[in-house]
């Protein structure tokens, strides 16, 4: 039986872990082989790496820390970062990598979705959209962390990426980013009422209640935290986290009815 899956979404910066608010002030928050490590001994359903740095510097991936991870990994990864042509994403599919995430090189050539996924299969290529909401309602899609209005409608360009053969769409809300109060349901529910293939939302979770209740609406739905996951406590002490399969089956639990 196919179940939703809980994602810790993790930020790569200089090397390091941190994490952001509204895509902005970066906050070191540990090293990521380690967490890797540690989120093994959880039995995580999926784990998403993210190089917030590679995009906006102009650097390509860095194959060495990629490898490392995939190496230390016992659950499927999730690599987006710096990734432009097909020959960088086959390379980081050979150290082991099992998903790639476009993000900003889909805005400027998207048949680049296309091409990767005829030479690995659409399962394997996720694209990335950084969406923010517009002053006078709707969203838009954001590109260099935050940084960089495209003025692309998220709604519609889901579809055109369904269409040029992507396998996963991720939703990451900016502006919901980091606040842990809870996901952009409304956004939500318009790109699911659009698509077919599978998505994962992100950007908002302060509690396993907020994960339950996108799962409760949506059934089969990736939904993926960052805070959540590194942070315990109302004054943000890092500690690397994830629920019990106890805790899962109980969040679960509307789905699996």
């Amino acid at each position: 039986m196919l179940r939703p899956r809980i994602i810790p979404s993790l930020l790569l910066h200089d090397k390091g872990l941190v994490k952001t608010v509204n895509f902005k002030t970066p906050k070191y928050v540990g090293d990521p082989i380690n967490a890797v490590r540690i989120f093994n001994e959880k039995e995580v359903d999926e784990l998403a790496f993210f190089d917030i740095d590679a995009t906006t510097l102009n650097k390509e991936p860095d194959y060495v820390l990629i490898e490392k991870l995939a190496n230390q990994s016992r659950m499927p990864l999730c690599y987006g970062g710096g990734v432009k042509t097909v020959e960088q994403a086959q390379k980081i599919f050979g150290l082991g990598i099992e998903k790639i995430a476009l993000s900003s090189a889909v805005i400027q050539n998207p048949q680049l979705v296309t091409q990767i996924a005829d030479r690995v299969g659409s399962q394997s290529v996720i694209v990335v959209l950084d969406v923010k909401k517009k002053l006078f309602g709707g969203y838009e899609v954001y590109t260099h962390n935050g940084k960089k209005a495209t003025g692309i409608n998220p709604i519609k360009f889901v579809q055109e990426l369904e269409q040029l053969g992507a396998g996963e769409i991720i939703i990451n809300a900016i502006d919901q980013d980091g606040v842990m109060k809870g996901y952009d349901i409304n956004l939500i529910d318009k790109i699911a009422e659009v698509i077919s293939i599978p998505l994962t939302v992100l950007g908002g979770a302060g509690s396993m209640r907020d994960v339950e209740k996108v799962i409760e609406k949506h059934g089969v739905i990736g939904v993926a935290a960052g805070s959540l996951f590194v942070f315990k406590g109302p004054y943000k002490a890092v500690l690397i986290n994830y629920p019990t399969q106890k805790e899962k089956n109980t969040v679960f639990k509307i789905h699996l009815k």
